[in-house]
């Protein structure tokens, strides 16, 4: 395995199962959350490579950790967290619930 792929396995984190993600489904998207220093180009090419598909297009977002205080009165920020809107070329699918 070259450096690449090996980069390549530390960018996507996990898929993400959430109302949202159900509702753009319908879309042909697929939603991961991925590494936050990751790019468009190494998302595009990790989904490629792992699930043997084509990808068409990749929007990314951070979403902002909330500030919580605790009994003391001391603040804490939850991580940011960036997720990856993947859409795939016609005819692709990728199965996240396969449990072969």
């Amino acid at each position: 395995m070259n450096q690449n792929q090996e980069r390549f396995l530390k960018v996507l984190l996990e898929p993400r199962f959430s109302e949202k993600a159900n509702q753009v489904s319908d879309q042909g998207y697929h939603v991961f959350r991925v590494a936050i220093d990751s790019n468009k180009l190494e998302i595009k090419k990790a989904v490629e490579l792992f699930f043997k598909v084509e990808v068409k297009q990749v929007r990314t977002l951070i979403r902002k950790g909330k500030t919580k205080r605790n009994a003391k009165g001391q603040q804490s920020k939850k991580r940011d967290i960036k997720l990856a809107y993947v859409r795939l070329n016609s005819g692709q699918h990728i199965d996240l619930m396969d449990t072969k």
